[in-house]
Formats: structure tokens, C-alpha cells, sequence
């Protein structure tokens, strides 16, 4: 690794590429200080620093020369020189202090000042060394840390503040506001101060929990200190804090995590800035609690007081933990603008992306706006944000609570509550311009064809992407290809030889943009396009037109391309002609009845399977039919082969699962046998005979799996295996599935067999962690099990399985897991921790928002979260009418295609992973695909006691 980073930094600047910049910038992260910067910073000094390997007694500068490159030490001593005024020897040379390892140097060069010292090396030395330009780049985008560092390095050399700065650096010194210093204005309101004028009880109490705590340590941080000459009694500095409560309780991991839940106290008035100047920062400012400045704290909490506190902590701080990320947001947002650093412009436009009143915005907007939204609480209900008339200056968007619109004459006619916003009207001619809000299906492509082909469109415009993705819902591929059709053919009733230039070239545009629509749709949706028999033949025809025009030689060679992709998405189904699958009697997943099954797979329409039916008797028949054939010709069959003599209609076609539970089959549903749950198995029963219908023995105890010790084998291995295996199944699931799903297959007569298999898979594997651990009767072993799910569950992170991640965690997390407190009690703290993170990660507080964020940052290949994917998608139907008075509701349809992209842009890179040992290769695949589960929660809790019964 030494190696590899020094060839990297050995290189000029120009000549590095990404890997070096990552080794670079990981050197980096191991100085003290530079490891406070944030990773685009480091990145961007790997990207432009040079690399010095200096010998003893070099000069880099002298005092009185022009600065022009500022210095970051990684290795070796410095002797910082003064040279005095004559003697009759010459100069006197003074040396005021030596710069080690981590130190800074040079950064007169922001304001062009000569150099006012010299530098000489003490040892061999390491520097980094960054031109004046690249570093005065760097030191805007990260102002207040970069005057921190600067700062803190001459203060532990021995130099006052002489830098002239942009921005006043703090020290420990802590002055009093002046008491004629200006309130800031709600448009900029003070990050400092409260946001309540009395803390709520629950936040009174934690303070008073955590303050006695520190006062009955007699080792703790909060002291009496003498502050700019005066006293200030019990306050502490803000990285002690940090410090403190990080070891209070195992549930705070991160510093970040600490400060927020300070700044969540300090937001409430229940902690304050000595000199109500600062937010909660980990720096050395000092902070008090509220009850410590106004007097109220009393005396000495006695041993009484520790327990109940001591109590209070163990039950609400991880409430308090859960209150520090939306304190840190709310604390960033009542920051000036310019203040904000890049890692807060971050956090707040992640959190923008959750906002329902910006979802129709563009990436880049949501970042412009990142930087210039403000938070305002208004603690008074009654408060007047703007009056009737008055000029337009803001848009609200409502977090909490509620605010009443009032008209003069009408009075109250309308409330608008959380995620509504209001004011945006007045600063319309500012908006950003947006897509169709809503419109007939012919008039929406009308104006796509004319607005949004041929270059028209801007970068961020979804518009056309938006509508080729939902298309299906309002305007079938028959209604389309007819609009098409009539566009392209415009011309058709027209002469030519009489038509003006004008008329002549409209034409041919029309014709332009249809085929360049072809190509964006084939782009966007893949084989669906040639999937339609209709589509196929309207490309065809198409193409022979085209050629047939010799003003569209560009346009021919685009469907020479579509008719190129036709070709071999054809000879690929014809390949694939016989594929015949099967469903096992025994759960087992669905998988190929014969043929290669380690490549990529997908379920087709018109593929065979075969099943097993059952009646009430537990008799059976064996159908094979394919994959789109409906409930009701299953039923019909069934009923035949079983000699159940009632008509078709007075029968029901019925999944009963482990639990007993039955799900009746609509007639005209298809994909059936894929549709079933976990451990379920297909019944054909009358109407009337329903409640006879119960489970088949086999079902109540464990699915068939290979005989493998899962113990004994590498649990990256295993996590290697299944992230490819996961990725094929994923692979195979088409964007439209989705769609289907949510609106109901039946309304498309359109299969969702390969997103079946996938949502079973994370329910396959949610189950199967359940099973092994209750199976395991021994204590050590069970432990050991759990340990071994748990980094399971980190490898299927570090290969972005997501999905496979969650259905672990999900099934650590099962109650007939989380009861044993035993076996948890035995697992090492350092598992138990890294458990508590991933339980975070999952947690579907705020709409999942840790999952969400973290998500956000990966780049693909990623397997997503499914079942939140299909939430979203349920969400925006469920909660929006498809048409409004006649017209298609495009604003549910661009919330869904948002949901479609990103799974799209989850697969948008192929897989590649470095492959593990061959050893046991062929043994874990075969494990990985087709695992031991019970799916009956019943049967698991009941398996659970008896491994670990309750304790009296």
C-alpha cells in the first residue's frame, strides 16, 4: 500500500487517475489534522498536490520572497526561522518552532503577502505541496475548516491569529455578545438560539438527566473556568461533550451522532453557547446548560438523583439520538447561505430529495436550493407570515403543524398541513419551467413529439422519459402506434409537388421525430417494444419507408439500429423457444425444468410451467400450462382432473399458506403458480367448501434444502454467491413489472413472474436466518450463528446487496430471534454494535430515510431494497387519481417512472466482483439457491421458546 500510494503521488498531477486519487487521499485521511476535511476536499488536494521528498537543510522559502505554494507536512521536522535586524556578524537567525507531522504552512499566499518567516528542513521530510491557485479553490469550499486547521496549528506553534481571514476563527476565549448587537431577521435567523421559548418536559428532563450525570463525576468535562476574565460556572468545551457521552452508552457511535443530539438539546434552550454566539459545534467552544447560567440548577444531585437519572438515560436517550439528525438540518438551516460547508450543502439536499412539494424539481435546482433555504419556527399560533397583497418574497414548504389561508371578505378557506406549501404564486416568473401537469394521451404526445425531440429538451427535462416508461397505463401500445402512425403519415392526403417549402419541411420533421421517438422508446423500455407484435410490425414498416426517402439517411441508419437490436432479441427467444420451469412440491423456489441454470434467465409469457393443484382432501393433480394463463382455465382444469363436479363459476382457485391463511385467485389473474408466498401451495375448492381448505403437513415444517453445514463454510463466500445469484434474478425483472404490480396484472394480461421470484427470494432469505438459529439448540453454536449472519449481512453490504442485506437484518431482528436473550448476551459487544448500526440503517422512521440517504451516495451496479421500491410505487397510486376530470394525471405518472429509473439505475453497470477461493464452489452455489425455511411465525416463536424458554 506504501508503495502504491508514493507511485501514485509520484505522478504530475495530470497524469492521475481515479485509483490514485483514492490511495492519495487515503494517506491523507491518516494526518492529523487534514483527516477533519471532508472527502471531496482530500480528493481535491490528491488531485492537484505535489509530492516533495526533501533532505536535510533544504530551504523552501525565505523571509520577504512572494509566496507561492502553500504546505501540508506528512513526514519529518521544520525549523520556522526569523532573521533579526544587523549585527555587526549579519543577520541573526532565530528559530521560533519546528513543524511536525500534520502541521500547515504558507497560507500567506491567499492575500499574495511576502513570506514573513523562512523554512528550512530539520530532517527528511514528506510535504505536500499545492499551488496558490488550486489550494485558494480548496479553501473557499471549506472556509471554516481550513481556518480551523490554519488556526489551530499557529496557536500550537506559538502564533497569535496574524492571517487576515474572511471569516473570524474562535478560540477557547469566549466574548459576550454586545448587548446593542442586532437581531438576525427571520430570512436569517440565529443558528445559536432556541427555536422554542421553553423547552418541552421531555427535553427539560433529559437535560436535567445528562447535566446530573456530569456533576456527580468529579472527572467530568463541566468545570468552573475563568472565560475572557470572568467566571463562568459548570461548562465544558464541545469535544469533550462529544467525548463524554460517546462513552455514556453504547447506542452512540459516531461523533457526529453526539453532536447532533447536543445541538437537539441546545435548539430547545435547555444547553447554550456561553456567549450565544455558536451552534453546538465539536470544537473548543464552551458550552453550559440553561439552569447553570439563570441559577436554577441547585445543589449537589444526590445518589437518588444519579439513579433516577441514570434510569431516565437507559429508556429516552435513544429518543434523543433519534432528534440529533433533524436538529443538525434544522441548525444548518438557519445558517447564512455562505456559511454552509459542502458536506452541509449535502445533508440538506439529501434531505430535499424526500420533499414531496420539490420531488418535480431538477438535481441541479435541488441543489442550488440547498444552499439558500432557511428554517423558521413560529412558536405562536396566530403569527402572520404575509399579509393579502403584500409583494412576494418567499415560498414556504410546512414540516409541522398548520397554517390557515384567510381572505378579506371570506375569511378561513383553507388549511394547509404538513408537506403542503404555499407562495410560490407570486414568484411564478422565476419558476423553473416543468413538464405537462396533465392533458389527454394524444394532446401529451402531440406536444412531446413537438417540444421534446431533436435536441429540444434540456438535460434535466424527464418528461419524455416520464411517458415512454408509463405510457402503458393511459395510452396502450395500440393507441399509440395508431398516433404514431397518423404523425408520421401527416402527409398522406397531401401533394407534395403543390406543398410549400414550409409545408414540405414540416413534413419531414414529423417524420424525423417519430423515428427518433422509435429509438428513445426501444432506449428506455428495452424488449418490451419488440415483445408487441403490433410494434414490431409498425417498426418494420417504418423502416421500409424511411429507406424510401432519401431526405432521412440519418433517420434510416436509427431504425437500421432498431432493426439490428429486433434481430437479435429474436434469435435470443428463439433460443430460449422451449424453456419449460417447474414449482417443487416441497417449496422449494421455482426454478428451470432442464438446461444451463447459472446464466441469466428471464420468465416469459409464453414459457411452460409445471405445478402441482390441491383439493380439501390433500389429493393432487399435475398441470403444465404457460405462464400467462389466467386462474380461471387453471381452476376449470384442475377441477376436471380432480373430478370435482361443480360449474366454473361456482369454483375458486385459492392459495393456502403455512399459517392457514387463504388468498382466493381473481378469474382473470396469470402468473399464478410465481404468485404463491413463501412456503404456499395452490387448492381448488367450491365456493361453499372454503373453510375446509387447510394446510398440507410438509408445509408446517421446513422447506427441502441441500444437506450443507452452512457453519462450515467462508462467509464471504457464501455473501459472493448470493450477491451473483440475487443480481440474475434482479437482472430479469423488467421496469414494467412494476407497473403491473401495482395497478394489478390482471388490468394488462400481463405476467410479473420474474419480480415474484425476486420479492420471494428476500422473504427466502429473511426466513432461512430465522430457521438456522432457532434450529440450533446449543448456546455456543447459536451464538456463533448469529455472529456469523451478522458479517453475512456486512459482506452483502460491501457488495451493495442490498436487498439480500435487509431480509438478514430483517430476520436477526424477527422476534423469535430478538427474544433470545441468552444467545444475544454471549454475542462480543463489537458484533452487538455493528448490529445496532445496520438496525439503524434499516429503520423505516421518516419513509426510511437513514436507508434512503445511505442509498443515495452508492454508485451501481446496486441489488435495491425491493419491497420499499414497490411501497413507493403503491404510495403514488394509492394516493393519486390517474385522471382528473377527464385528463391523465402526469404528475403520478413522472412519481412513478421515478421509482422506474431507479431501478434502472441501480443495473445501469454490469456486475463484476472478484471471485473467492474455488474451494467448496460448485457446493455453495447449490446452497445459496434454494435454502431451509419456515415461513409460519406460529411455528417459529413456538421453536423459539423451546430453545430458550421465557424466564419466570
Amino acid at each position: 500500500m506504501a508503495m502504491e500510494w508514493i507511485t501514485a503521488i509520484d505522478k504530475r498531477p495530470c497524469d492521475r487517475n481515479l485509483r490514485d486519487c483514492e490511495l492519495i487521499s487515503c494517506r491523507l485521511r491518516r494526518v492529523e489534522p487534514l483527516c477533519r476535511l471532508p472527502g471531496s476536499a482530500l480528493q481535491q488536494l490528491a488531485m492537484c498536490g505535489f509530492y516533495e521528498d526533501l533532505e536535510k537543510g533544504v530551504t523552501l522559502f525565505r523571509a520577504g520572497e512572494q509566496g507561492r505554494y502553500w504546505y501540508a507536512v506528512l513526514g519529518g521536522q521544520l525549523e520556522v526561522r526569523y532573521h533579526a535586524a544587523d549585527t555587526k556578524d549579519g543577520k541573526l537567525s532565530v528559530t521560533l518552532c519546528n513543524l511536525g507531522v500534520g502541521a500547515t504552512f504558507g497560507e500567506s499566499i491567499l492575500h499574495d503577502l511576502p513570506r514573513d518567516s523562512t523554512v528550512v528542513t530539520k530532517t527528511t521530510c514528506e510535504l505536500l505541496r499545492v499551488e496558490q491557485q488550486d489550494f485558494r479553490l480548496i479553501f473557499e469550499k471549506n472556509k471554516e475548516l481550513m481556518n480551523d486547521i490554519i488556526t489551530n496549528c499557529r496557536l500550537k506553534n506559538g502564533f497569535g491569529q496574524s492571517m487576515q481571514t474572511t471569516s473570524t476563527v474562535q478560540t477557547n476565549v469566549q466574548q459576550q455578545p454586545s448587548p446593542t448587537k442586532k437581531q438576525l431577521s427571520p430570512d436569517h435567523p440565529n443558528p445559536a438560539a432556541p427555536i422554542t421559548e421553553i423547552p418541552s418536559p421531555a427535553m427539560s428532563r433529559m437535560g436535567w438527566a445528562l447535566r446530573t450525570l456530569l456533576v456527580s463525576d468529579n472527572t467530568s468535562c463541566l468545570k468552573d473556568r475563568k472565560v475572557g476574565g470572568k467566571f463562568i460556572r459548570k461548562c465544558a468545551p464541545g469535544t469533550e461533550l462529544v467525548e463524554w457521552l460517546l462513552n455514556l452508552s453504547p447506542i452512540v457511535h459516531t461523533r457526529t451522532q453526539a453532536a447532533g443530539m447536543w445541538q437537539a438539546l441546545l435548539e430547545e434552550g435547555v444547553l447554550c453557547h456561553v456567549a450565544k454566539e455558536q451552534p453546538f459545534k465539536d470544537k473548543c467552544f464552551l458550552y453550559r446548560f440553561k439552569s447553570d447560567e439563570d441559577g436554577t440548577a441547585g445543589g449537589a444531585p444526590t445518589s437518588d438523583d444519579v439513579n433516577h437519572a441514570n434510569d431516565h438515560i437507559r429508556e429516552s436517550l435513544p429518543a434523543l439520538l433519534h432528534r440529533g439528525p433533524d436538529a443538525t438540518l434544522r441548525m444548518i438551516l438557519r445558517k447564512p447561505s455562505h456559511e454552509r460547508t459542502q458536506e452541509e450543502l449535502e445533508l440538506v439536499y439529501e434531505e430535499l430529495l424526500h420533499i414531496a412539494a420539490l420531488s418535480h424539481l431538477s438535481t441541479s435546482i435541488k441543489r442550488e436550493l440547498a444552499s439558500i433555504i432557511v428554517f423558521e419556527a413560529h412558536a405562536h399560533a396566530g403569527t402572520v407570515l404575509f399579509n393579502q397583497g403584500d409583494e412576494g418574497r418567499s415560498w414556504y414548504i410546512l414540516l409541522k403543524g398548520s397554517v390557515d389561508v384567510v381572505i378579506h371578505g371570506k375569511g378561513t378557506v383553507a388549511t394547509l398541513k404538513e408537506g403542503d406549501d404555499f407562495g410560490k404564486l407570486a414568484l411564478i416568473n422565476d419558476a423553473p419551467r416543468y413538464t405537462v401537469m396533465s392533458g389527454t394521451p394524444q394532446k401529451m404526445l402531440e406536444h412531446l413529439l413537438e417540444t421534446r425531440l431533436g435536441g429540444q429538451a434540456g438535460p434535466n427535462d424527464p418528461f419524455l422519459d416520464d411517458f415512454l416508461l408509463t405510457h402503458i397505463v393511459f395510452m396502450p401500445t395500440p393507441l399509440l402506434i395508431d398516433e404514431l402512425a397518423a404523425n408520421y403519415h401527416a402527409d398522406a392526403d397531401i401533394d407534395l409537388r403543390q406543398a410549400s417549402e414550409e409545408d414540405q419541411e414540416y413534413f419531414l420533421t414529423s417524420k424525423r421525430r417519430v423515428v427518433q421517438f422509435i429509438q428513445r422508446w426501444v432506449l428506455a423500455v428495452r424488449h418490451a417494444v419488440f415483445d408487441d407484435p403490433l410494434a414490431v410490425e409498425f417498426i418494420e414498416e417504418l423502416a421500409t419507408d424511411v429507406e424510401a426517402e432519401p431526405a432521412l439517411q440519418e433517420e434510416a441508419s436509427i431504425i437500421h439500429h432498431v432493426l439490428t437490436q429486433l434481430s437479435r432479441y429474436q434469435e435470443d427467444r428463439q433460443m430460449n423457444a422451449t424453456q419449460k420451469w417447474k414449482l417443487p412440491p416441497n417449496g422449494q423456489p421455482i426454478c428451470l425444468f432442464s438446461g444451463n441454470t447459472h446464466s441469466k434467465t428471464v420468465i416469459r409469457p409464453d414459457d411452460d410451467i409445471i405445478f402441482r393443484v390441491y383439493c380439501a382432501d390433500h389429493t393432487y393433480c399435475t398441470l403444465r400450462f404457460p405462464m400467462a394463463t389466467t386462474a380461471e382455465v387453471i381452476k376449470a382444469c384442475a377441477a376436471d382432473k380432480l373430478q370435482i363436479a361443480r360449474l366454473p363459476e361456482d369454483l375458486l382457485l385459492v392459495e393456502v399458506k403455512s399459517s392457514g391463511e387463504r388468498v382466493v385467485f381473481k378469474d382473470n389473474d396469470v402468473s399464478v403458480p410465481t404468485a404463491l408466498s413463501l412456503n404456499g401451495r395452490i387448492f381448488v375448492s367450491p365456493k361453499d367448501h372454503l373453510d375446509a381448505l387447510t394446510p398440507l403437513p410438509e408445509q408446517e415444517v421446513p422447506t427441502e434444502a441441500p444437506d450443507v453445514d452452512f457453519e462450515a463454510l467462508s462467509t464471504k463466500d457464501v455473501a459472493y454467491h448470493m450477491t451473483l445469484f440475487d443480481w440474475d434474478l434482479f437482472w430479469a425483472v423488467h421496469e414494467y413489472e412494476l407497473l403491473y404490480h401495482t395497478f394489478g396484472r390482471h388490468h394488462f394480461n400481463k405476467i410479473t413472474s420474474n419480480l415474484d421470484v425476486f420479492i420471494r427470494r428476500f422473504n427466502e432469505i429473511q426466513y432461512w436466518v430465522v430457521t438456522e438459529i432457532i434450529s440450533t439448540t446449543n448456546l455456543t453454536k447459536r451464538m456463533s450463528l448469529v455472529k456469523k449472519f451478522i458479517k453475512l449481512a456486512a459482506f452483502c453490504k460491501e457488495y451493495q446487496n442490498l436487498n439480500a442485506f435487509f431480509a438478514i437484518v430483517m430476520g436477526l431482528s424477527n422476534t423469535a430471534v430478538s427474544r433470545l436473550s441468552m444467545t444475544w448476551d454471549k454475542l462480543p459487544s463489537k458484533f452487538r454494535k455493528l448490529f445496532t448500526e445496520y438496525e439503524a440503517l434499516i429503520d423505516p422512521s421518516r419513509n426510511h430515510r437513514a436507508y434512503r440517504m445511505s442509498v443515495g451516495k452508492l454508485q451501481p451496479p446496486v441489488i435495491p431494497f425491493m419491497p420499499l421500491l414497490l411501497k413507493d410505487m403503491t404510495f403514488a397510486h394509492e394516493g393519486n387519481k390517474t385522471s382528473l376530470d377527464g385528463l391523465v394525471n402526469f404528475e403520478k405518472m413522472h412519481m412513478m417512472a421515478q421509482t422506474m429509473r431507479a431501478v434502472r439505475f441501480c443495473r445501469s453497470r454490469h456486475l463484476v466482483l472478484d471471485p473467492p477461493s474455488p474451494k467448496n464452489e460448485n457446493e455453495i452455489r447449490n446452497y445459496i439457491r434454494c435454502f431451509r425455511t419456515i415461513d409460519n411465525q406460529r411455528v417459529l416463536n413456538s421453536m423459539s421458546q423451546k430453545v430458550e424458554p421465557r424466564r419466570s
